[in-house]
C-alpha cells in the first residue's frame, strides 16, 4: 500500500507535536512494508527534524509560479530617530492603501483567501494525481482543505487530529472568518476517516462528517524499569521542568514561575527549567529577572534530547490551557515523574489522573499548593512516578502503530473495484 502524509505547511524544520507524530508513523509504515512519502507545501529550505526512514520519502511541492496574492507586510519603527520614525509611519500608510486597494479589487478578504486556497488546491490535485498514493493521510484540518478545495478524489482521505477537534472548525484558539469556518467544515465532508485521541473527543466532531472515525492516541516510548526516575536518590539540587513552546496564551508558563517563587524561599534545592522555543522567551525572561531569580529559573531554550532532561528531573509541571495529547506530558509520565496540570486542560485531563499519578488543580492557588506537596514529599513523588509509568504502558508505540494499520486497511477494503470510490456514509 502506498501512504502519503500531507503536511501542508510547518513540517520542514518544524520540531512540534504533529511532526514528531507525522514522522512516526511515516517510519512504523516503512517498517511494516509500505510504501511512504511525506508531502509539504513551504518557501523554506532545510530538512525534517525528526528522524526518517531512509525509504521515506519527502517531497516540497512549492513552486514560486503557483499563483498567489501576497498582502505586503507593515513594520513599525522600534528606534530612537525622530526622521525615520516619519519615513515609517509615512510606508505604513503606503502599504495599507495598496494592501486595501488590492483586497477591494479582488473583493473582499474572503475572496482573498479562496483565490490564493484555489490556485494551491490545483497544484495539489496534480501533483496527487501523479504519486498514486492508495490512501492519503492529513495531519492538519488545514491540510485536508488545502488537497480538497474544489477538488475530488477516488482514494479515502484520512485525517489525524493532534489537537481537540473543535479547535479545527472553530476561532477558538486564533481568528478564523465565518467563510473560513465554513470551508473547514466543508472539507470534513471529504474525509473517509478520521482519527482522534480521546473518546471524548469524538463529541466535538461537527455534523458535515460522515465518515469512519477511531480513537488511537499518540504514541509514547517505554522504558525498562531501571530507567526511571528514581526518587529515592538524595540530591544537592532537585528539579522541575517544563517542556513546551514558550507561548504563554496556552502553555502559560508564567503561572509555573509565579507558582514556583511563591515556595522557593522554602526550597533552597529546587530549580525550575523550561526547555522550549518561542515568542515569549524576552516575556518570562523579563518576569524571572523582575522576581530575582536568575539562579533558580532558567530558559533552557530547545533540547534535542528531552527524555535526558527528564531522567534527571523529579517533578514535570504543565500549566497548559489547553493540549489535544500532549507528548512532553507523556514522556514526562513514561519515565516515571510525577506532574502538575490544570484541570480544566483538554488532554492533560485525561492523562493525569488526580491524585493517582499527579494532581490536577482547579486554580493557581491549588496549583502551587500541589506544586509544594510533592517538593516536601519524596515518598509521594516515588509512589505517584511508578503509577505513571504503569499508565504508559498502554500507549506503547507498536499497540499504536498496529491500531492505525487496522483502520487504513479498514478503510481501503471498502474501495469498491468497479468504481474505485470508498462509501463514505460507513460510521464506526
Amino acid at each position: 500500500m502506498k501512504i502519503l502524509f500531507i503536511q501542508h505547511k510547518g513540517f520542514i524544520n518544524g520540531s512540534g507535536g504533529t511532526e514528531k507524530i507525522c514522522s512516526f508513523l511515516a517510519n512504523e509504515f516503512c517498517d511494516l512494508g509500505h510504501i511512504v512519502e511525506i508531502a509539504t507545501n513551504q518557501d523554506i529550505n532545510g530538512k525534517p527534524v525528526f528522524p526518517l526512514n531512509s525509504k521515506v520519502l519527502v517531497t516540497n511541492i512549492f513552486d514560486k509560479n503557483i499563483s498567489q496574492i501576497e498582502l505586503q507586510d507593515t513594520f513599525n519603527y522600534n528606534g530612537f530617530n525622530p526622521l525615520k520614525w516619519i519615513q515609517y509611519k509615512i510606508r505604513k500608510k503606503s502599504i495599507k492603501r495598496k494592501n486595501k486597494n488590492l483586497i477591494k479589487t479582488i473583493g473582499g478578504v474572503d475572496e482573498l483567501f479562496k483565490f490564493n486556497l484555489h490556485h494551491r488546491a490545483k497544484a495539489w490535485k496534480s501533483y496527487i494525481d501523479s504519486s498514486k498514493p492508495d490512501i492519503i493521510i492529513t495531519m492538519s484540518i488545514g491540510s485536508l482543505l488545502e488537497i480538497t478545495f474544489k477538488n475530488e478524489y477516488q482514494m479515502p482521505i484520512v485525517n489525524s487530529t493532534n489537537g481537540r477537534p473543535d479547535y479545527d472548525y472553530s476561532d477558538i484558539l486564533w481568528y478564523r472568518s465565518p467563510s473560513e469556518i465554513a470551508l473547514l467544515k466543508e472539507a470534513y465532508k471529504k474525509l473517509s476517516g478520521i482519527q482522534v485521541l480521546f473518546e471524548s473527543y469524538k463529541d466535538f466532531l461537527p455534523s458535515t462528517f460522515i465518515g469512519k472515525s477511531i480513537v488511537i492516541p499518540n504514541p509514547v516510548p517505554q522504558w525498562f524499569r531501571d530507567e526511571m526516575v528514581d526518587h529515592k536518590v538524595v540530591k544537592n539540587m532537585y528539579k522541575i521542568i517544563n517542556i513546551a513552546s514558550l507561548a504563554v496564551d496556552c502553555k502559560q508558563q508564567h503561572i509555573a514561575i509565579e507558582s514556583f517563587a511563591s515556595v522557593s524561599e522554602y526550597f533552597l534545592n529546587w530549580e525550575l527549567h523550561f526547555f522550549g522555543v518561542g515568542n515569549d522567551f524576552n516575556f518570562l525572561n523579563e518576569k524571572i529577572k523582575q522576581l530575582n531569580l536568575q539562579d533558580k529559573i532558567f530558559l533552557n531554550g530547545f533540547t534535542a534530547e528531552p527524555i535526558e532532561e527528564l531522567k534527571i528531573s523529579d517533578i514535570f509541571i504543565f500549566p497548559s490551557k489547553y493540549e489535544g495529547f500532549p507528548l512532553a506530558l507523556t514522556e514526562a509520565m513514561s519515565v516515571g515523574l510525577p506532574s502538575i496540570g490544570f484541570a480544566s486542560c483538554s488532554g492533560v485531563n485525561e492523562l493525569i489522573k488526580h491524585e493517582i499519578n499527579g494532581f490536577l488543580a482547579n486554580n493557581t492557588e491549588e496549583f502551587t499548593s500541589y506544586l509544594e506537596k510533592l517538593m516536601q514529599n519524596e515518598s509521594l513523588r516515588h509512589k505517584m512516578g511508578q503509577n505513571a509509568y504503569l499508565e504508559m504502558e498502554k500507549y506503547a508505540p507498536e499497540i499504536i502503530s498496529n491500531e492505525w494499520e487496522s483502520f487504513l486497511k479498514s478503510l481501503t477494503s471498502c474501495i469498491t473495484p468497479e468504481d474505485g470510490k470508498f462509501p463514505l456514509s460507513v460510521h464506526q
